[in-house]
């Protein structure tokens, strides 16, 4: 079955088995593997990408079902070298450990900020309940996405201080 899918802005043409989740077709046929396979069941938060504005499980998404929606991973958050507010945020705080959670935490945080670019701490740990993270960056996650927020109010990027060895740099 042959899909064209709009992925991180670039129309791809995938031919995946029917069954196929997006999470398979974005890992195994288009390489992009900052998305997580965690629990295969949506409870984690470990595959999230960004359909249409909105934070959702790739793992429950059918890829037949993807290629009506304009989709964003982790990886088509940066703007070529320039990594996303969000990302910046996340390496100012520190705010991973083992990594597995990460990409799934930014692009909860990223979805947030489109839509409120000021939210309030309930609203952002709202935003992400659906992650979970067995290392308990919640606190440094949740601080962030403060930072990235107040970076967006004030037009400029996070800033990197106070992080030794931060770098916008992949």
């Amino acid at each position: 079955m042959r899909l064209i899918l709009t992925v991180n802005g670039r129309t791809c043409e995938v031919d995946p088995p029917p069954s196929a989740s997006l999470l398979s077709v974005l890992r195994d046929d288009l390489g992009l593997t900052g998305t997580r396979f965690g629990c295969g069941s949506g409870q984690c938060g470990a595959c999230y990408i960004i359909a249409d504005g909105r934070a959702v499980a790739s793992c429950l998404m059918p890829a037949r079902q993807a290629a009506d929606h304009e989709i964003t991973t982790v990886e088509g958050l940066a703007q070529g070298d320039a990594l996303h507010p969000v990302q910046e945020a996340f390496i100012a705080e520190d705010a991973m450990q083992c990594g597995y959670c990460t990409s799934g935490m930014i692009v909860s945080a990223a979805a947030l900020l489109a839509r409120d670019g000021a939210p309030d701490e309930p609203a952002i740990r709202d935003a992400l309940a659906g992650n979970l993270c067995r290392c308990g960056v919640y606190g440094r996650a949740i601080r962030a996405v403060k930072r990235a927020a107040e970076a967006g109010s004030k037009g400029r990027r996070p800033a990197m201080t106070g992080v030794e060895g931060a770098s916008p740099g992949r």
